[in-house]
Parts: structure tokens; C-alpha cells; sequence
């Protein structure tokens, strides 16, 4: 009777897991898009300059970097408050919505300058320790 029991148990869990992995995309708690396209020179040289360094940042922990191109629009299950005009376009997400952006690439200190202030306005970061 208790081997019945757990092998339910274990059957359901298995369900409940395999029907997570179904799921649609999960948005972070906080995180930034950079919407980019094809041929930007600016775009080209974040990812030169800055893409290596964010995922190591502070910043780049608290909100990890998710990048799309203009032409696919905001990911599954993120909303936009509205069009991308400008590329790159750095998009501060929480819970799927928009908190703010960043429009254009004005140099790796403006824009250090800028994410940093973005970040502690609209969605309580710490800054760097």
C-alpha cells in the first residue's frame, strides 16, 4: 500500500515537472533587453566593448542581459510600453514589464552612468559594492 502510495507521488511530480518544461519563456525577476539589429555600429561596439564585461558586472548579476533583434519585437511574455526606434535600445524589465530604457549607446562611461541610475531608480539596485 505505501509503494503504491509514493509511486503515485513520484508519477505526479514527474507530470508536474514534464508540464513545466511546456511552459512559455519565464521572465526574470529583472532584466535587460538590448534590441539591436543587424549592421548597427553602435550595437557592434557594445558587444565589443561592453558585452565580455556585463555578465560579470553587478549590474549585469542583478539584471542579466537578454539580446533581440528589432525585427523579432519584445520576447515571449515580456511587453514593451512601446515601439523601438533606435538601436541599441537597452529595455529594464521586471516581471514582463517595461520599467524603463536606455536609447542609443553614448559611450561605455555615460552609459555605465546611466544603466547604474536606471537600475537604482526603477528597480532597487543596490549599485556596486
Amino acid at each position: 500500500m505505501k509503494a503504491s502510495a509514493s509511486l503515485r507521488r513520484v508519477a505526479a511530480a514527474l507530470v508536474i515537472g514534464l508540464g513545466l518544461l511546456a511552459l512559455p519563456r519565464m521572465a526574470q525577476a529583472v532584466e535587460l533587453i538590448m534590441v539591436e539589429q543587424q549592421g548597427c555600429q553602435y550595437c557592434i561596439a557594445w558587444k565589443e566593448k561592453l558585452g565580455p564585461i556585463y555578465p560579470k558586472t553587478e549590474a549585469g548579476k542583478f539584471a542579466p542581459l537578454t539580446m533581440v533583434d528589432i525585427t523579432e519585437g519584445a520576447p515571449e511574455g515580456v511587453s514593451f510600453d512601446g515601439p523601438v526606434v533606435y538601436t541599441p535600445t537597452f529595455i529594464l524589465i521586471e516581471g514582463g514589464q517595461e520599467l524603463a530604457r536606455i536609447e542609443g549607446y553614448p559611450g561605455e562611461d555615460f552609459f555605465w552612468a546611466l544603466l547604474e541610475k536606471m537600475l537604482t531608480e526603477k528597480a532597487g539596485f543596490p549599485g556596486a559594492s
